[in-house]
């Protein structure tokens, strides 16, 4: 009987996705830039808005003009023209002049500060009474208040949103340079699982997790090659991970990653050439049958056939090494938002190993509670009912009650 596989910690494995390269860039489009990872350092090639301009209606003054202003005590100002929006102003503000001007106004010469039109009161054509008072700047956009010639503005790895895109787009960038998407093989495994078309018989299941990897997959920012479900044959599982690592960056494998007689991951994967195991087991639940087989620049993973187990190991092991070659720092995780919480109630836990606790929460007298959903990890429905996920560190026998937690809320 094979001895059983040395566990490894979580940071331990993470750590190998440090030893991976970025992949090459692409250029795309401003349009399907969205949630890519920008390639290089983006320096601003020119100012932005490259002009003085207002950020309110109202009226382009000389703020020496409304010193002590007030309802009580107004100040007045003659109106000698008005500010065309996308054209330059050619006139010149003297003492005790205004002119009206819209947001996104080019600020006349003479003027340095815009009074808001709600501070104002039209006498007539011609003249304004001011009721507040403005120091220099008030209500203005400078010519380099947005972006400065030269200026890092995004830096390399960025996941480009839509107000990074708007930004790129204020700066003329019809085409932006990212890191292309890792393609990643996706292989379902086990002779009891058939296609979701299909009704399973007794003893079957539909297979799930290539359509939850593969969403995982693209919400990670790669791109997805279903390469199909695998019965337990060594030959037949060979050749899927030989089509994967000719096309692909990275192949994921559901099942037959632990130490049962079916079990043909590492057997496979450590049969091809230049194969080299970095894991084989992790101190973690769930998630301990994990395997790495790096082929050099081709990563072979294998994750526990369960789907719940599954989904939570492609969180911790598989968005790091995702990350790295997006061109960003390992890193776990990545589109969980963070929330403060207090335990609900006990939740023991095996020490030795890290733990990944199924959590919903409640908000209660001001304060979040965490509510441990338990269940098998077979079960999607503790993932459905969950919201989130508490860590346990290895050292701890478990979390008390009113304990203090950081769930990390599923995207």
């Amino acid at each position: 009987m094979e001895t059983f596989f040395r566990v490894q910690t979580v940071s331990e494995v993470q750590a190998y996705a440090r030893r991976l390269a970025r992949l090459a860039p692409e250029t795309v489009p401003l349009d399907q830039a969205l949630g890519r990872s920008l390639a290089h350092d983006f320096t601003a090639p020119e100012d932005l808005p490259g002009f003085t301009r207002s950020c309110m209606d109202g009226y382009a003054v000389r703020s020496r003009d409304t010193f002590g202003a007030s309802e009580s005590s107004p100040a007045y100002l003659e109106i000698t023209g008005q500010v065309l929006m996308g054209r330059q102003p050619e006139f010149t503000l003297s003492p005790g002049q205004c002119a009206r001007i819209a947001t996104g106004g080019m600020l006349p010469a003479g003027a340095d500060a815009v009074v808001m039109v709600e501070h104002t009161r039209l006498l007539d054509e011609a003249t304004v009474e001011l009721v507040k008072s403005v120091a220099p700047g008030a209500n203005l956009m400078g010519p380099t208040d947005d972006a400065e010639k030269g200026r890092v503005l995004l830096p390399a790895g960025s996941r480009l949103r839509p107000q990074d895109l708007g930004l790129l787009a204020a700066l003329g960038m019809g085409e932006v340079e990212v890191v292309r998407r890792p393609r990643v093989g996706i292989i379902s495994t086990g002779d009891e699982v058939v296609p979701l078309e299909t009704a399973p018989g007794p003893g079957q299941v539909r297979d799930v997790n290539t359509h939850t990897l593969a969403a995982q997959v693209r919400q990670a920012g790669g791109e997805p090659v279903a390469l199909g479900l695998v019965r337990d044959s060594a030959e037949e599982l060979r050749r899927a991970v030989e089509r994967s690592a000719a096309d692909c960056d990275l192949t994921l494998l559901s099942g037959g990653s632990s130490v049962g007689m079916r079990d043909l991951t590492k057997e496979v994967f450590l049969s091809l050439e230049g194969a080299e195991l970095w894991v084989h087991g992790v101190a973690v639940s769930p998630g301990k049958p994990f395997i790495w087989v790096s082929l050099g620049d081709h990563q072979l993973l294998g994750l526990p056939g369960q789907v719940a187990s599954c989904m939570v190991a492609f969180h911790i092991f598989v968005e790091p090494v995702l990350e790295v070659m997006l061109g960003r720092e390992p890193a776990a995780f990545t589109r969980f938002c963070r929330l403060k919480a207090r335990m609900a109630r006990p939740a023991p836990s095996v020490p030795g190993r890290e733990e990944y606790l199924r959590v919903r929460v409640e908000r209660k007298d001001h304060d979040w509670y965490a509510h441990p959903v338990f269940g098998k990890s077979g079960l999607l429905t503790t993932l459905i009912q969950g919201q989130g996920l508490v860590r346990i560190p290895s050292r701890s026998e478990g979390l008390y009650q009113d304990d203090q937690v950081e769930v990390l809320l599923f995207p």
